[in-house]
């Protein structure tokens, strides 16, 4: 970035509090910075603002191009995060980083100041070190301001303007300029912070299904050849080997079962879950029997009994088969994973006045009233003596409730404290589904 050697190159127009300088702004200035003033609030994001801005203030004012930076969490950086230009194309965009130690921007920041160059060309032989100049010059700008985006005291980031005419810009101008960043800076910051957190959720949610589909196939290798090891595939095992060979099985399956429940999670985070509805499809036959066989090894290990009860009639309903199957095995995994071992589950599904209600109960510590409010969220467990010793990955509820709620329907939980816990859902028949 630029030398902080004072240059009459570089010109510093101080503003005063309230973001003007002297000149007084005629009627169609302030008309303009009262229309920003009313419409900037309702732009949703950071482009929808800017681009408003940038067409709105070309009428008052030179500018060939603006663009935006914030300044990076630890306060040494500025980021550019947005740019509009006349032209094309724009070589200074979105994604440039410069050092702020050393540079008039630190300048600008610290003193509150608008930073006129009225000749780029002049500025940059005096400042050849800058590393942004030259790449403006490349774009065909002579003359640049930039000022502060300040809110409740904070530099925040700055906001620049260009022209590709030299001598563009005046104290008036300037004085300008930092007016249209002071009634800005708050609807800008706001923009920046949600695109940011939406960044950070999908960097989050790629990063879970990297990390679970990588573990995945070593985890399950290891399981079968464990198996291998234990079927004799490979010559006698002594049986206290055969102990630790079992303990590297369950240990390796509660891993599976953690990488799968992460990569469920991965893909409703990433919004990629769509229902992909199939017309009069039996319910019973489609979901509750491929379900209860998902987790019969599951059943047997924990030495837990399963009684199914279902309607007489088939449901037949629009649903997606596969989802729905996610969210029953789900269920039901949850049931013997924190009910009683050995213990008893009971499957319920019926359905009446346009509705189908599907619950699944289990013997076991339950859960009090005031925990109710904790389930079906993310990464969820409860803090109950009996239950925080239970393998789960606090996801399995989580992903019943987004698949429930996709198909238009409802989730359900119930308990009597030291005897049982009954989680379900209903849905409506014939029902369009929701988007994720």
């Amino acid at each position: 970035m630029e030398s902080t050697n004072s240059s009459p190159l570089a010109l510093f127009v101080a503003t005063t509090s309230n973001g003007t300088s002297t000149p007084r702004f005629n009627e169609d200035e302030v008309a303009v910075l009262a229309h920003v003033n009313a419409k900037v609030a309702a732009g949703e994001t950071l482009t929808d603002i800017l681009d408003f801005v940038f067409e709105e203030t070309r009428t008052i004012m030179p500018c060939d191009r603006i663009g935006c930076a914030f300044v990076d969490a630890d306060s040494e950086r500025i980021v550019a995060h947005w740019a509009r230009a006349t032209y094309e194309p724009v070589l200074l965009g979105v994604g440039y980083t410069g050092e702020l130690a050393g540079s008039t921007l630190e300048q600008v920041l610290a003193e509150d100041s608008v930073r006129i160059i009225n000749d780029l060309e002049a500025y940059f032989v005096d400042h050849p070190e800058s590393h942004s100049t030259p790449v403006l010059l490349k774009e065909g700008v002579r003359s640049s301001m930039t000022c502060p985006l300040t809110v409740d005291g904070r530099r925040v980031g700055l906001l620049f303007r260009s022209s590709r005419l030299p001598q563009a810009y005046s104290d008036h101008e300037a004085a300008l300029h930092a007016a249209m960043a002071e009634r800005i800076a708050q609807a800008v910051e706001k923009a920046w912070r949600i695109e940011q957190l939406t960044r950070v959720g999908q960097n989050y949610a790629e990063m879970l299904r990297f990390v679970s589909h990588e573990l995945k196939s070593p985890i399950a290798s290891v399981i079968m050849q464990s198996r291998a090891l234990q079927d004799g595939m490979f010559g006698e095992v002594p049986d206290s080997q055969m102990e630790i060979l079992q303990a590297i099985q369950e240990r390796g399956q509660h891993l599976l079962n953690l990488t799968g429940d992460y990569l469920d999670l991965a893909r409703f985070e990433g919004g990629s879950v769509v229902a992909l509805m199939e017309s009069s499809v039996d319910f019973v036959e489609l979901v509750c029997q491929r379900a209860t066989t998902a987790i019969r090894a599951q059943l047997q290990e924990a030495n837990v009994e399963l009684t199914v009860s279902l309607p007489d009639e088939p449901v037949l309903s629009d649903f997606d088969p596969n989802l729905m199957k996610v969210a029953t095995a789900n269920l039901l995994s949850n049931a013997i994973k924190y009910g009683n071992t050995p213990g008893r589950i009971h499957f319920n599904l019926s359905y009446l006045d346009g509705f189908m209600e599907l619950t699944v109960r289990n013997d076991g510590p339950g859960f009090p009233p005031e925990m109710r409010g904790h389930l079906f969220r993310k990464f969820s467990r409860l803090n109950k003596s009996e239950l925080v010793t239970r393998p789960g990955s606090g996801v399995g509820l989580y992903v019943v409730w987004q698949i429930v709620r996709l198909h238009n329907g409802t989730v359900s939980a119930r308990s009597q404290e030291g005897e049982w816990a009954e989680f379900g859902f209903k849905i409506p028949i014939d029902h369009e589904p929701r988007e994720s």
